[in-house]
Order: C-alpha cells, then sequence, then structure tokens
C-alpha cells in the first residue's frame, strides 16, 4: 500500500516557492481542520442568487462538487492538467485568492495534498472543509493507507454526500436540490459498482499487476489480486530506485505470464516502470493506464466507466 510520506512529498514539496510565499492583504486567523467536515461557515452563502464558492485540490473532488451543486455552485479546482504530474505542484496567486473568499473546501487527504493546509492557513480562510479520506471512511491496511480515494467507489459515494450536506448547511435555500443530486450521484456510482461486481463474477481473484497503488481499491471492487511485489510498487511510488532482486521479481510476472494485466499510472512514468511497461507488451499481457486527475472531455463518471471499461476488455470481457 502507500507511503503516507510520499504524498506529503508528492504534492507538498514543490509548495515551498509558491503559496507560502504568497501574502493577501485581506488574510487573518487561522486555517481550517483537516477533519471530515468542519464546522460549517455562519451565513447562507448561497442568498441572493449567488453561488457558492468551493475550492477542490484536484478536478476530481471538483467535479464531484459541481455535479451535487450544478448551477448551485462556482469551483476552482486547484489541480486539473490532465496531462500534467499531480507528483509536482506549483501553486498560483490565483489559487490563493480562491481559497481566501472560498465557502467551502474539499481537499483529499491522507497525505495526499498537505499542500492545502499551508495554503488555507496562508489565506486565512475559515471555510468548512471535507476531507475525503475522512469522509470516505477508508482505513489503513497492513499499516498502511492507500490515499487514492477517489477509485473506490463506495468511498466516493460517502465524500458525495459529505460535500452535499455542506453544501446544504452553507446555502439552505437549495438543500433539496444538492441532496437530490447527490442521490442521482451515488445511484449512478451504484451502477458502476455493480459493472466492477460483473467483473469480480466473471473473474473472481485473477491475478493483476500495478506501477503504484492508484488504482487498488477498483481492482478490489472488481475481485482482481494484485500480485505485485509491494516493494517494487512503492519504490516507484516513492521515487526511489527498485532493488534488482525486486525489479527482477516484477518482471517475472510477466514474462511467467503470472499476470492478466498491467494497471499503470500513466502520470508518472520513468526507466523502470516503462521497463515494466515494455515487459507486459513483450509478453502479450494487456496494459491498462490509469491516471490521478480527470481527463479531458471527461467527468467523474465517465471516468471511471471507462476505467472499468477498459478492465472488462483486458481480460477478456
Amino acid at each position: 500500500m502507500v507511503n503516507n510520506s510520499h504524498g506529503r512529498r508528492r504534492l507538498g514539496t514543490a509548495l515551498l516557492g509558491g503559496a507560502v510565499a504568497l501574502t493577501l492583504a485581506a488574510c487573518s486567523g487561522g486555517g481550517s481542520g483537516a477533519g471530515g467536515t468542519t464546522a460549517a461557515a455562519s451565513g447562507s452563502a448561497g442568498a441572493g442568487g449567488g453561488t457558492v464558492k468551493v475550492v477542490a485540490a484536484t478536478n476530481v473532488w471538483g467535479d464531484v462538487v459541481e455535479q451535487i451543486g450544478g448551477d448551485h455552485v462556482e469551483v476552482t479546482s486547484i489541480i486539473t492538467d490532465p496531462s500534467a504530474d499531480p507528483h509536482s505542484f506549483q501553486s498560483s496567486p490565483r489559487n490563493q485568492l480562491a481559497l481566501s473568499s472560498a465557502q467551502l473546501i474539499v481537499q483529499n487527504g491522507g497525505g495526499y495534498d498537505d499542500f492545502m493546509q499551508t495554503m488555507i492557513s496562508s489565506a486565512g480562510s475559515q471555510a468548512p472543509v471535507v476531507t475525503a479520506v475522512d469522509a470516505s471512511g477508508v482505513t489503513p491496511q497492513d499499516g498502511e493507507l492507500n490515499e487514492h480515494v477517489w477509485y473506490d467507489l463506495p468511498g466516493t459515494i460517502k465524500v458525495a454526500d459529505a460535500i452535499a450536506a455542506q453544501l446544504a448547511t452553507i446555502d439552505p435555500a437549495n438543500a433539496s436540490t444538492y441532496r437530490a443530486n447527490s442521490a442521482t450521484f451515488d445511484t449512478a456510482v451504484n451502477g458502476l459498482i455493480t459493472q466492477a461486481q460483473a467483473i469480480n463474477a466473471a473473474h473472481d481473484g485473477a491475478p493483476v499487476a500495478i506501477t503504484e497503488p492508484v488504482p487498488v481499491y477498483l481492482l478490489e471492487s472488481a475481485g482482481l489480486s494484485n500480485v505485485t511485489p509491494a516493494e517494487f510498487s512503492e519504490a516507484i511510488e516513492n521515487e526511489t530506485d527498485v532493488p534488482a532482486a525486486v525489479m527482477n521479481q516484477t518482471l517475472a510476472l510477466f514474462a511467467d505470464k503470472q499476470v492478466k494485466l498491467l494497471a499503470y499510472n500513466e502520470q508518472t512514468t520513468g526507466p523502470q516502470t516503462e521497463q515494466v511497461l515494455e515487459a507486459a507488451k513483450t509478453n502479450g499481457i494487456p496494459t491498462v493506464p490509469v491516471t490521478e486527475t480527470l481527463p479531458d472531455g471527461q467527468d467523474y463518471l465517465s471516468w471511471m466507466k471507462s476505467n472499468i471499461q477498459a478492465l472488462s476488455q483486458a481480460l477478456g470481457g
């Protein structure tokens, strides 16, 4: 599973030259807490026909907010570029300004986007915060937390419901709309869960390989078994060299046809991941690319549907 220090390194270190140095004249006070949600800000933010201003750490959670809030929300997603490596992050004055006026903040948590706490504090924001890891209810396995909770379909339903509850508190005039949109979203995600379960029924326990733990929750929903050496995926995720013995063990998964597919993070490539990808292709093992941010032209639901379909196709239906 994922080493939490990885998340802090990935999305936190580049911040030092960005948002930390930014100062807004109107900023004062402390930041919001890091729990599942903090207490809602006072007043009705949506009163007078205005929209609720929401800042999301990534466009994944930003899209979920838009599906719940519809025309009643104005969302700024900090990480949006589908071609960018989310392991390297640079803040901007625009993002910091958005946080200073945000009425709701949605972060991932679990060490993935620790830069958010620094930015929230720097902006002096007192807005309520939904932390996806906490709201999803995921727990560490073998002492490690996989923070990529947007690939956990049941957990995403819980996050969407937490967002709807916060929006309803901030903007009670449109509470019924938020709840209805959340119910619609939940139904759609449950449909995705059913599709994943169909893979489980046809390929229960099928061994698969990964480059990083990004899609593990989805693989587990589909009943697939990740047999990649933990030392390999941890080294790739932490951007350290894979020990030679571990690399050989990983490559043997493909040479010996021990796995049915390779799910790889196409946003973070390097010599060792490329070597594994080439080994899969050379040995006729299907490859399934996954990403950490929302691809262009897709929303959360269509994105997860395409991921599930790609898994099914790679396994032969």
